[in-house]
Formats: structure tokens, C-alpha cells, sequence
């Protein structure tokens, strides 16, 4: 099967906004690249995965993304995350990929252990595997095969739409849940369980 990882990326100074009271602008910058990094340098050896793609309206993190082998795709206009990963993963589907996996940043815990369950469950398409957040309401990564499978609709409380369209669009649902893949990284308090698991340098 061939796959692509799809990996979008807020702008490096703008995102984790909702950290603005526990670090600095500066600080998160440094934290968003720090992410950035880590899920290129976890996604890169992987040889289950055909292709990494970046989606960013910040050119310093396409960069970013480019020194480590990733394709980027360049955001315009009004940002809405749904909108570029449809057009990342159209982009995908021209190179003829059979899957892809939605793999947001901001996963700090990610392994590639991780990756590769849901690589792993994603056996006799249609399928669709995902994972939720620790809370059970958000998406933190989305398995399709075949790509374009359903339309996406990332946002507060995405976990349960996404299984309804995924039902309704007569695939098999696979629902992964690890606590790695569960803690993303949003609020003081999921920044103050990482520092306190030493999982991460910020």
C-alpha cells in the first residue's frame, strides 16, 4: 500500500495560542518548531510511508519541512485546515497514492510505534482508522484508504463526526487509542503533564 503522511502546521509564532498565558511568543515559536521537528524526525525512517507533506502557511517551517525531506504544500489566503488538507490530500492522490494519514504537530509523545498501529489497521480498504484525543472529542490522527475517503471536518469535537462520516460512507471504522497518540498539545495544563513526564525539552 502506499501512503503519505499529511502533516499540517500552523504558522511557527502564531500557533498554541491557548499557551500564551504559561510561555511567551518567542517560547512558543521555539516549542512549535521543537514539534515540527520531532514529527519529521519520527515520521522520516519510516518506509511504511511513501511520502511526508507539510501544509503551512509559514514559509520557515516549509523550510523546515524541505530540509527534512518532506514535500510542502504553501497555504493562501484565509487559513481553514479542512480546505488544505483536501487540497493536500488531492495533491496526493495525483501521485497516485493509495492512503493517507492525517498527522497533526503538535503530538509530542508521538512514537513511531504509534504510526505504525495505525499503519497496521488499516488492512481491507475501505477502511479508516483514528485516533482520538485524550478527551475523546478531538482527532488526532486520521488513517484513510483510500485517500479522499471522506471530507474532513477538523475542529472542536471532530472525533464523533468523523467516525458518522466514516459510517455513512460505508468503510470500516477502526478507533485507535494510546495514550501517546491521546495528548496533544494545547492547553497549559497537557504542557504541564509533558513537562512533568520529561517527555519533551520546552
Amino acid at each position: 500500500m502506499s501512503l503519505w503522511a499529511i502533516v499540517p502546521v500552523k504558522p511557527l509564532r502564531r500557533g498554541k495560542s491557548r499557551l500564551a498565558g504559561a510561555l511567551t511568543e518567542e517560547e512558543r515559536a521555539i516549542l512549535n518548531q521543537e514539534l515540527l521537528e520531532r514529527t519529521l524526525k519520527t515520521l522520516s525512517p519510516l518506509k511504511e510511508l511513501d511520502q511526508i507533506l507539510v501544509v503551512s502557511r509559514d514559509p520557515h517551517a516549509l523550510t523546515i519541512a524541505r530540509n527534512h525531506g518532506a514535500k510542502t504544500v504553501r497555504e493562501d489566503g484565509q487559513p481553514h485546515l479542512n480546505t488544505a488538507l483536501t487540497r493536500a490530500t488531492v495533491m496526493a492522490q495525483v501521485h497516485a497514492t493509495q492512503g493517507v494519514l492525517i498527522l497533526p504537530a503538535d503530538l509530542p509523545l508521538l512514537t513511531q510505534e504509534d504510526v505504525l498501529t495505525l499503519i497496521d489497521r488499516a488492512a481491507k480498504p475501505p477502511v479508516a482508522v483514528i485516533a482520538p484525543d485524550r478527551h475523546g472529542k478531538g482527532t488526532n490522527a486520521l488513517l484513510m484508504v483510500p485517500a479522499g475517503l471522506i471530507e474532513y471536518d477538523f475542529g472542536e469535537n471532530s472525533f464523533e463526526r468523523h467516525c458518522e462520516r466514516i459510517k455513512k460512507a460505508g468503510a470500516k471504522l477502526e478507533i485507535v487509542e494510546l495514550p501517546s497518540l491521546g495528548l496533544d498539545l494545547d492547553l497549559p495544563e497537557d504542557l504541564e503533564m509533558i513537562r512533568k513526564m520529561e517527555a519533551v525539552k520546552v
